[in-house]
């Protein structure tokens, strides 16, 4: 393998990084941003929330250049990704896993200036994430291992603040991994046509005619789990202000969701950013008014 990155090509990396597509950077950091604000009981010390927020976005970036790397034979043959760098051929896949050893890199030495049970956590997240892209090849819950893989900031977050990881790390952990079970079915239910024909497996696919009632029941479970944090957390009326938020925010995913149009849950897939979002916001306000 020739580890090379070639200058005239920085903007066909940073489409593969998917800069140009933020949402699922955002997808990551919201369970991150609430798990640092719940572990530091408010504002969280400066720099491990500046270590966090790199982090978020290296390991993102580095985690969608290992799937189109994953799908390199299949990303072609799909109308949503079909114009992907290495689907086109516009980067090496020589360029493109020495792109992802240097993001993974640069993460590493951010997370080797925090403890060291978040150091340990990090190898998790790692083995996580460059598993994920190849699990639809052999299961149909590539879904879950993606919830794991976007949860494992929560339990990292703590590990940072707080030097352990408390029970109530896996309540959040839980929720959070159904919240993306979730979301990705619908971001699934995109490409179901085009997955069934080369052959991949996903919840998607998995779900079938009972897809929305399914997906229902994951977001209610994710909701409760929510709701249950704020009890055993003693949350005050800002956070359930959030929290109802996300319900009603949820409530029309599922129903915009209802003809199963590819655009409408390619949408209500991107709404779950403004849930992340108003679970974080009442947070924030619970630490700043509230507490």
């Amino acid at each position: 393998m020739k580890l090379e990155l070639k200058k005239e090509h920085w903007g066909h990396y940073l489409k593969l990084m998917r800069f140009d597509k933020p949402i699922g950077t955002f997808l990551l950091l919201w369970p991150t941003l609430w798990a640092l604000w719940i572990a530091a009981e408010g504002v969280p010390n400066g720099w491990v929330f500046v270590v966090f927020v790199l982090g978020v976005f290296l390991m993102r970036s580095a985690g969608c250049i290992i799937n189109d790397y994953a799908d390199r034979d299949f990303d072609a043959h799909v109308s949503r990704t079909r114009t992907r760098p290495l689907a086109q051929n516009l980067v090496t896949t020589d360029e493109a896993l020495t792109l992802f050893a240097v993001l993974v890199f640069m993460a590493l030495l951010l997370v080797l200036t925090l403890n060291w049970l978040t150091i340990g956590l990090s190898v998790v997240a790692l083995l996580l994430a460059s598993t994920y892209p190849f699990m639809k090849r052999y299961t149909y819950y590539p879904q879950v291992v993606l919830g794991a893989a976007f949860s494992w900031g929560i339990p990292m977050a703590f590990a940072a603040i707080q030097d352990t990881v408390p029970i109530i790390t896996w309540l959040i952990y839980v929720a959070t991994l159904l919240w993306v079970l979730a979301y990705d079915t619908l971001y699934g239910m995109v490409d179901r046509e085009d997955d069934l024909k080369l052959g991949l497996k996903s919840t998607a696919i998995l779900f079938g005619d009972m897809d929305l009632m399914l997906i229902t029941a994951i977001q209610a479970m994710f909701i409760f789990g929510m709701l249950l944090l704020g009890q055993q957390l003693e949350l005050s009326f800002y956070y359930y202000l959030g929290w109802l938020a996300a319900v009603g925010l949820i409530t029309r995913q599922v129903w915009r969701c209802r003809t199963r149009n590819p655009k409408e849950c390619f949408n209500a897939f991107l709404n779950n950013n403004y849930v992340g979002l108003a679970f974080f916001l009442g947070l924030v306000c619970h630490y700043w008014f509230g507490a």
